[in-house]
């Protein structure tokens, strides 16, 4: 009866009307709408200034390229946000990428782009080449990677392992493209143990020929760019074998395609086919079935064989002969570099521009929402790897000059410095890659908005010419070469930069302050302090081994730890060096002190990076806590200046991702529509 009388009052309180007031009618709220940061930010020096710097040389020819590619439909244009993009299209197929790349190069060639890149010499060349490469390669990195593989690294073992007759017979098909040329140097068992691969090579002196075979299985070509569909002709790698004795690793021209496309007799082509990222580049594999070519096919600047089959080198010296060898692969290296801090400011500037106009939450009750970049937080995450791109930026114009200034003598240095600044600059792009993916949450998995798919398009660059870890092994070796024959010597050191290491050793303030912090004397002290006592410990450990009767090559491999935080100091103290000196073509005023903010945030966030400062004493618990304090006051004092720095990068809008602007507009309806 009780449930009854309830059920009865809960139904008539339906049917009754209420004398109770309604509630009152939703009240509309103002939507959000996309604000430009330039608005509100300020720009407190110059960036064509800063611009000028940070990209070094060719500004008006990198500028002419940005426009003839965003004047093309070949660069797949397209309207977001009342803005123009352009990019490659990822949705289309593997073999349409490849084919779209191809297009491409033939649209610049058309241009005159490649003009001289190999029948013309000299420093002012070489840098209007890296800076049409650098810019190619902000738009696609397959289509930089295509071009450079064919330019680079075909043309370029015929420039420097070749002689004259190489020169005049293939530079300039090369350059208009009546040959298409790829890099065979590794194969399925060997990559970066050169000196392993299997490829065999023969001379028979009764016809004046050379015999390449692929021997076996772990012998074929792999991962060679263009050989899977465009090259007719290849650098092929191989042993040597002249009477029954080895001579080690040569290269000799060979042509895989003839002039129609068809595969020539006794090559076997496969593809590699889909990768994760550069699926515009068609890499693929290649066995030699006795292949024969001409005997003037080996590039001889090395070493040669004479008609009657007799080896002949003026470098007698297997080990010597093999490093005078290598010596010109760096360009590699520099270019890989280089395109890595590009990719850096990509994901950079389209992030950064983000946080400028995205809010979220608020700070006080019914406050407006925050920007995101006004988060000490958010500042924590991407202004830190905003200065080290500054500072690597200047580490990959020093690489350049370097390289394009080489002479014998600085063959040594050139490898030491592009093996450790490949290998950390690359590493610091694809952490940057990540934090700003993540720093732009859902947007930055669209394809479209460039910084997610950035990651599988670079992730190659940590393995390829050269794994990472394994070439800063190779940095920490030559440290130690040079280490063990300057004390030989009983003469100052002179080389790699070690100079630091003829004065007395740096005496670190035990309880800095923040002026000492950003001062470059401390910057200096503590990062040369690291590498010379790094360097000390490696040669002292490698020389206690070898007392005790240990394999040298045992020994590097068991204290690789080691000489990984040998190369990484050397890498850095390298980098920041590059920095001072870039900051000290700067007269006094508002672009010097924000390089010095910069340099600042990039010496002391790599204090705090590094464990190694702690692990071996450099830092002192508390001053570690000091350091990372002050990081955070840099962030605060760096944060006026965002845009303008991502702003001094010069990279056009239309090569940036649409949420870097109106993101409001970019995702309407009427964009779907459209």
């Amino acid at each position: 009866m009780d449930q009854f009388n309830f059920r009865t009052q809960i139904l008539a309180g339906h049917l009754i009307q209420s004398s109770v007031a309604p509630p009152p009618p939703l009240q509309s709220t103002i939507c959000l709408a996309y604000s430009p940061p330039e608005l509100s930010e300020t720009f407190d020096f110059d960036t064509k200034s800063m611009r000028k710097l940070m990209d070094g040389h060719n500004l008006e020819d990198r500028d002419w390229l940005f426009g003839l590619m965003i004047q093309s439909k070949l660069f797949c244009p397209r309207e977001r946000g009342n803005k123009v993009f352009v990019g490659a299209d990822y949705n289309q197929s593997m073999e349409q990428q490849r084919e779209m790349t191809m297009k491409r190069i033939h649209y610049l060639y058309e241009r005159g782009v490649f003009e001289g890149w190999l029948t013309k010499k000299g420093v002012e060349s070489d840098l209007r080449k890296f800076a049409f490469l650098e810019i190619m390669g902000i738009f696609d990195h397959s289509l930089a990677i295509k071009i450079g593989v064919h330019f680079f690294l075909w043309g370029g073992a015929i420039q420097f392992f070749g002689t004259k007759r190489h020169h005049d017979k293939w530079f300039r098909d090369t350059e208009n493209y009546v040959v298409k040329g790829c890099f065979a140097m590794t194969e399925l068992g060997h990559g970066s143990n050169v000196r392993g691969i299997e490829t065999v090579t023969t001379y028979d002196s009764n016809s004046g020929e050379f015999i390449i075979s692929t021997p076996c299985e772990s012998a074929q070509k792999y991962w060679i760019g263009g050989a899977a569909n465009h090259s007719t002709h290849t650098i092929v790698f191989s042993q040597l074998n002249i009477n029954g004795i080895n001579q080690g690793v040569h290269a000799f021209i060979t042509q895989i395609r003839d002039a129609n496309g068809n595969i020539c007799p006794n090559v076997r082509v496969a593809d590699c086919g889909h990768k994760i990222g550069l699926n515009g580049v068609d890499n693929g594999r290649i066995w030699f079935d006795n292949v024969r070519i001409p005997r003037e096919n080996l590039l001889n600047s090395v070493a040669d064989v004479s008609p009657d089959g007799q080896y002949l080198s003026a470098i007698k010296d297997p080990d010597q002969r093999f490093a005078a060898f290598l010596a010109p692969l760096t360009s590699g290296r520099v270019t890989i570099a280089v395109s890595a801090i590009y990719s850096a400011k990509i994901s950079l500037a389209t992030a950064i521009r983000y946080s400028l106009s995205r809010r979220a939450f608020s700070v006080t009750p019914d406050g407006p929402e925050v920007l995101i970049l006004d988060y000490p937080s958010h500042q924590r995450r991407l202004l830190p790897l905003l200065a080290k791109t500054y500072a690597m930026s200047f580490a990959a114009n020093y690489l350049k000059m370097l390289y394009v200034k080489r002479t014998p003598e600085l063959n040594k240095t050139i490898h030491v410095v592009s093996s450790a600044f490949k290998a950390t600059l690359t590493w610091h792009d694809m952490r940057t890659l990540q934090e700003c993916r993540e720093a732009c949450g859902g947007q930055g998995l669209k394809t479209e908005n460039r910084i997610g798919h950035l990651k599988s398009e670079f992730d190659v660059q940590s393995t390829f010419e050269g794994d990472n870890n394994v070439l800063m092994q190779q940095v920490s070796k030559a440290l130690l070469a040079e280490f063990v024959a300057t004390k030989k010597r009983n003469q100052p050191f002179k080389a790699l930069g070690l100079e630091h290491m003829n004065k007395s050793c740096p005496v670190i303030p035990s309880q800095p302050t923040s002026s000492n912090m950003r001062s470059t004397q401390f910057q200096t002290d503590i990062f040369c302090l690291r590498e010379r006592d790094l360097l000390n410990r490696f040669a002292s450990e490698v020389s206690q081994r070898q007392v005790k009767g240990e394999i040298k090559e045992y020994t590097y491999a068991v204290t690789y730890q080691l000489a990984e935080d040998l190369g990484r100091a050397f890498s850095d103290r390298a980098i920041l060096q590059t920095f001072i000196d870039a900051e000290a073509t700067v007269s006094a005023g508002p672009l010097k002190n924000v390089l010095g903010l910069l340099r600042s945030m990039y010496a002391l966030v790599t204090l705090e990076d590094d464990a190694a400062f702690l692990r071996y004493g450099y830092l002192s618990m508390d001053n570690a806590a000091s350091v990372r304090n002050e990081v955070a006051k840099l962030c605060g004092e760096l944060r006026p200046h965002a845009l303008a720095l991502v702003s001094s990068f010069g990279i056009p809008d239309a090569f940036l991702g649409p949420i870097a602007f109106n993101w409001v507009e970019a995702n309407s309806w009427s964009s779907v529509q459209h």
